[in-house]
């Protein structure tokens, strides 16, 4: 198993779909703006935010079940920026839908300029054939507010291609999370 490079995510996303849409390049910069940075790396692909986020708040005294989630646990915002409060969290989104192929895992880890500000950014492994938007999850771990940037990258992606392909798949097995869109809520 070895991680693929920018050639190879490149023509994955371009040729297969993998990744839609997709970015070419890195971008670090929009006009005079500078952006917390997103599309192809080297080794890897830095994803996009969405503007819609599910920000959990405890006002109505709620457990936490991930069996029976409740989701008047969570504001909806739609919003350019989110604030998530103190030693809270925040569900997003990726702009990005994925493909993901039968021989490759696809293994999530946040960005260090939000990891640097006690953001932590968390998503389990992308397994062989799911697809959908990825749902994000940012975990403050201040003790004050902190924003998060939509449109602009939080993440990055790595590809890892198997020598054989799985006997089971994701979508073989009827994963509770295939074809997701837009930010998912836990289901039991």
């Amino acid at each position: 198993m070895s991680i693929k490079s920018d050639k190879w995510i490149r023509r994955m996303a371009l040729e297969q779909g993998m990744i839609e849409p997709f970015v070419e390049r890195q971008v670090r910069n929009e006009g005079n703006e500078r952006l917390i940075s997103y599309g192809v790396s080297s080794y890897g692909y830095d994803v996009r935010c969405a503007d819609e986020f599910k920000v959990f708040t405890n006002i109505n005294s709620a457990t936490v079940d991930p069996k029976n989630f409740d989701e008047k646990s969570f504001v909806d915002i739609k919003s350019d920026v989110c604030i998530i409060p103190p030693n809270s969290f925040a569900l997003a989104r990726t702009v990005e839908y994925f493909r993901i192929p039968r021989n490759v895992l696809t293994v999530c880890l946040g960005k260090s300029t939000y990891a640097r500000c006690g953001i932590i950014v968390n998503v389990t492994p992308l397994e062989p054939e799911w697809e959908g938007h990825v749902t994000l999850e940012f975990s403050n771990t201040t003790t004050l507010p902190a924003k998060i940037y939509a449109n602009e990258g939080v993440a990055q992606m790595l590809f890892f291609e198997s020598d054989e392909e799985c006997e089971v798949s994701y979508r073989d097995r009827g994963g509770k999370y295939q074809g997701q869109r837009g930010v998912t809520l836990p289901r039991a």
